[in-house]
């Protein structure tokens, strides 16, 4: 059997085919407005990945109340293949009112940022 005859995935073939926000980890609720008590869900959706793709996701309290502009909350990195990937954000008092937003980066490289409030 001749390997050249199988298509390869290029790593400029790579891109996040969805991502959102929702209030559920299954995604069935989007949205970009979420409640004080609320936990974040980022989620992603990959398309001609190879198994080693890195997504990373990183949180950020844009212009919150008693938060520093910009700062940053949390990040997470998951490793896989095609699929989809639930990135999810708790917070064990209230969160703080203002906006906010996910950065996703696919390899070290930022493909989407998804901005939301918490109102």
């Amino acid at each position: 059997r001749d390997l050249h005859s199988f298509p390869t995935r290029r790593s400029s073939d790579l891109k996040i085919k969805d991502a959102y926000l929702s209030t559920t980890e299954d995604g069935a609720a989007k949205t970009t407005s979420f409640a004080q008590d609320q936990p974040f869900y980022a989620i992603v959706t990959l398309s001609n990945a190879p198994d080693d793709t890195a997504v990373k996701a990183v949180w950020y309290a844009v212009d919150a109340e008693g938060a520093d502009p910009n700062q940053k909350i949390d990040e997470v990195t998951l490793t896989g293949g095609d699929g989809t990937y639930p990135f999810s954000l708790k917070n064990d008092g209230p969160w703080p009112l203002g906006s906010y937003k996910v950065e996703l980066w696919l390899n070290d490289k930022l493909d989407k940022t998804l901005e939301f409030t918490v109102e």
